[in-house]
């Protein structure tokens, strides 16, 4: 398969629970996982503290909570905490809304849809995806958007500022992705046959977010799920960007495979072993 990055828009819509949206807010600033930390080596599997991952479906008239997990991440217990800790973070500020409600019934209920994904395992990485949102009033629900990725031999969670550790190391990675999502944007534009004034005025305003959402910074690309080679080996990293970041919200969530060539020559030296282009 040819290492051509793709881009990959995708919208969090899940199946969990059928719900009714109504109203605006924006709030796209997922709930922060407690513990362990991104790139946080933490004590081996078997001492850490034991989380059981329950599926949840809760539904109230003022409010419903879906939320589910893989299998899989049970096997790893410092992985399955932080998926833990990240949904009970997202159910937090959920129930902090209700209490704000004092009694009152919102006009449509309160909701939190959040579901974790196996995207990766092998003996060497482990990569979980989490989609979802959660509606506190307002037109739709604000987007809920994290990546946790665990390493079993180093018993590590992976921080894109480990990953890459020199700032400047960003600058190429931004560059990459910036011309990526400039020609996705573009072709857009064509497919929508937008013109003079109407495409001016599109194109400054999304090139504009591009520029902001990709900022050579590790927090700009704090989002990453390995692409594998069928050896285990990472032939790209997938980076992720939730609503607003890079794109408006109805374009939901975009993604910008960056390949391992790029990747390699700014990667720290620990982890390039874990590469290899594809």
């Amino acid at each position: 398969m040819s290492d051509f990055p793709r881009l990959i828009p995708r919208v969090a819509a899940l199946a969990l629970l059928p719900v009714l949206l109504a109203g605006c807010k924006r709030d796209d600033a997922p709930p922060a996982a407690a513990a362990p930390a991104p790139g946080e080596t933490v004590a081996p599997a078997g001492a850490a503290a034991p989380v059981v991952l329950k599926d949840v479906i809760e539904t109230t008239p003022g409010y419903i909570v879906g939320i589910s997990y893989p299998a899989q991440a049970a096997a790893y217990p410092p992985l399955a905490q932080a998926l833990h800790a990240y949904a009970e973070a997202a159910r937090t500020d959920l129930m902090q809304a209700v209490s704000g409600l004092k009694g009152a019934k919102p006009r449509a209920p309160y909701d939190l849809s959040l579901q974790f994904s196996m995207v990766v395992e092998t003996p060497r990485v482990v990569a979980v995806a989490a989609d979802g949102s959660t509606y506190t009033g307002g037109a739709h629900g604000a987007p809920l958007v994290e990546r946790f990725v665990w390493l079993p031999q180093r018993q590590q969670m992976l921080a894109a500022e480990q990953l890459i550790p020199d700032a400047d190391g960003w600058v190429p990675v931004s560059a990459y992705v910036r011309e990526q999502l400039m020609t996705a944007l573009s072709a857009s534009l064509d497919e929508e046959a937008l013109e003079g004034e109407a495409r001016a005025g599109q194109m400054a305003l999304r090139s504009r977010m591009i520029d902001d959402g990709t900022a050579p910074s590790a927090a700009s690309f704090a989002r990453f799920e390995p692409v594998m080679n069928a050896d285990g080996s990472i032939r790209a990293l997938r980076f992720v960007f939730p609503p607003y970041q890079v794109a408006p919200y109805v374009v939901g969530t975009v993604a910008v495979d960056v390949p391992a060539r790029v990747l390699l020559p700014l990667v720290a030296a620990e982890y390039r072993p874990l590469f290899r282009p594809g």
